[in-house]
């Protein structure tokens, strides 16, 4: 049995990826199933309950609750639903379409079209996968329209941060493994606590901590020479994992992680996760004019939510590189005032498919 708190889950991504191939099958036979073998992005497979599904000619819908495990997520036990229509002459195209409570993108720096549905890439992906696989046979002649939706998305996402990411009108399909894990949890913490002292009984020197999956297989890429023990997955929970580093005196110390987790780090913030204060646009301004950004950016920058967006916006100017190796220092500095004289420390920033950008260290 699990112990309580470490329940996993599945991500909306997931939950929209089985409810759309449910309908799928459901186009293909005339009948929705009442369970689903869903491919995830990680490359699992997972059987998924269908609540609700029916046909009606060239039309079928799906829906399927979300599970987020022992996660206190905001989306837990949504219903995330999928209506699909055959479109004749079309054949291969599957056209995605946010509805109800399903999020609009209103805003530069998400990666995601302006005026788009908040449906994030890898959900993106895997939804058309799982279609491509259950209805293959129906795309060699014909398209398929895809409407995912979530009837209380818009109540859900009045408790998160969307609207400051200008995503307005409900909530973000998002997951790049499927899997949630209790991220936010006192399990979790303790798992990150218990992988660094793992590693120091193993006589480790060096520890990888990294903010997620991708950041983790980009550090193991550019560090193969370190062994897996020193690399450790600690979500949002820095100050309990720098508090262990410490206390079981590891020398070297290499963060891994993307902008907008580094600018929280770069501001002080002890827990990085987006439900806590909002990315600090005054910081990345100050440190993008520092690095030669002119006024005009510097104020754009300002005006924005994300830090991803000034990323993108300095990259068209020439100066990310520089921007980027301005905010991995000013983390460190950050860090090092915090502890000081514990162990010398390195930045590893990785763009958003989690490939190296810059390393800067203190060595």
């Amino acid at each position: 049995m699990k112990k309580r708190g470490a329940r996993t889950g599945f991500t909306t991504g997931a939950c929209s990826a089985a409810a759309a191939r449910a309908a799928a099958i459901g186009l293909v036979t005339g009948k929705v199933p009442d369970r689903v073998d869903c491919l995830l992005p990680n490359g699992d497979r997972v059987k998924f309950s269908v609540i609700e599904g029916y046909c009606q000619g060239d039309r079928a819908h799906a829906v399927v609750i979300k599970d987020a495990g022992d996660d206190p997520d905001v989306t837990d036990k949504a219903h995330l639903t999928a209506d699909l229509k055959i479109l004749p002459g079309r054949p291969g195209q599957i056209l995605l379409l946010g509805g109800k409570g399903v999020g609009t993108v209103t805003m530069a720096g998400l990666g995601l079209e302006i005026n788009g549905p908040a449906i994030n890439p890898v959900p993106r992906k895997n939804i058309r996968r799982n279609i491509k696989e259950a209805a293959a046979s129906l795309l060699e002649e014909s398209g398929i329209e895809v409407t995912i939706s979530v009837p209380s998305g818009e109540k859900m996402a009045r408790r998160t941060l969307n609207s400051r990411l200008g995503i307005i009108g409900g909530i973000s399909i998002l997951g790049t493994s499927g899997i949630v894990r209790p991220w936010s949890t006192a399990a979790f913490c303790t798992c990150v606590v218990q992988s660094i002292e793992v590693a120091a009984n193993q006589g480790q020197e060096t520890i990888v901590l990294t903010t997620g999956g991708r950041t983790e297989k980009c550090a193991m890429r550019e560090l193969p020479e370190l062994a897996p023990a020193c690399f450790v997955q600690m979500g949002d929970f820095l100050k309990p994992a720098f508090d262990t580093l410490v206390a079981r005196r590891i020398p070297h110390v290499i963060i891994g992680g993307m902008v907008g987790k580094l600018v929280k780090m770069a501001q002080g913030e002890t827990i990085t996760h987006a439900g806590r204060n909002p990315v600090n646009m005054e910081l990345v301004a100050d440190i993008a004019a520092a690095v030669g950004a002119d006024d005009r950016i510097c104020r754009e920058i300002r005006q924005a939510k994300t830090a991803r967006f000034a990323t993108e916006r300095l990259a068209q100017a020439g100066l990310q590189e520089a921007f980027l190796k301005a905010l991995a220092e000013r983390v460190i500095t950050t860090l090092k005032q915090r502890y000081p004289g514990r162990f010398t420390l390195g930045v590893l920033v990785c763009d958003f498919e989690g490939n190296k950008l810059v390393e800067v260290s203190d060595a």
